[in-house]
């Protein structure tokens, strides 16, 4: 296991601009393999739950470097304990979830990062603003004064072709510029969080500066 993680890895970032950032996708994978990827450079892990890092995080809280990233779906009533556990987070879907957090991130003192979570072609399984709506909500937004709204966040549609998922993630690019020019004094769009272990590489072509990957790193996932 210890070679196979490292060497993937390694491979990985090998072919990877300087730009892109490699976030290591850890959902069902143990605290060991973790602890591998860790050796083999990565400093960055993402969870999709908060229980599950909740579990994870005291068993490696001796690597005092990791940034950890939220990137499923928060419900509002774990909102403290992700403020808590994650110096990022995401998954930022709606607005009622920015401003839940927003305010709590006052309570606790505390400035996440932020990704807005957009659909840019409508899935029913999958969260987050449609383009309309987010350029609708942004004046709201703006006024989130504890969050730091860094970028955008998207997931394709299973089942895409190539040209359609190069479109999507074009499209992401496209929004997050015309966000940027609007000017907003609270709304950076600096990171486009794109691409996972089968699109990553389309992702980097259309700008991802942030890509998630877990079964390219760590195998299949475990139910």
């Amino acid at each position: 296991m210890i070679d196979l993680i490292t060497e993937q890895i390694i491979k990985i970032r090998a072919s990877l601009p300087e730009s892109v950032r490699l976030i290591a996708v850890t959902k069902t994978v143990s605290v060991e393999a973790m602890r591998i990827a860790y050796q083999a450079g990565i400093r960055d892990f993402a969870e999709n739950r908060v229980q599950e890092a909740t579990e994870k995080k005291p068993q490696l809280q001796d690597l005092t470097d990791i940034t950890w990233h939220l990137i499923g779906h928060l419900q509002s009533n774990k909102a403290a304990k992700a403020l808590e556990l994650f110096q990022w987070i995401q998954s930022v879907d709606s607005l009622k979830l920015a401003l839940r957090l927003d305010h709590l991130a006052a309570e606790l003192g505390c400035q996440p990062q932020v990704c807005l979570q957009v659909k840019i072609l409508p899935d029913p399984n999958k969260f987050g603003w449609t383009i309309p709506e987010l350029l609708a909500e942004l004046p709201q937004l703006n006024e989130c004064q504890n969050l730091k709204i860094k970028g955008l966040m998207t997931i394709p549609p299973l089942g895409l072709s190539e040209s359609e998922t190069l479109d999507v993630f074009a499209r992401t690019r496209e929004l997050a510029e015309t966000i940027q020019h609007q000017n907003w004094t609270n709304i950076e769009m600096q990171e486009l969080s794109m691409g996972m272990s089968e699109d990553y590489s389309l992702a980097i072509q259309k700008g991802a500066t942030m890509i998630r990957l877990g079964r390219i790193i760590f195998g299949q996932r475990r139910n």
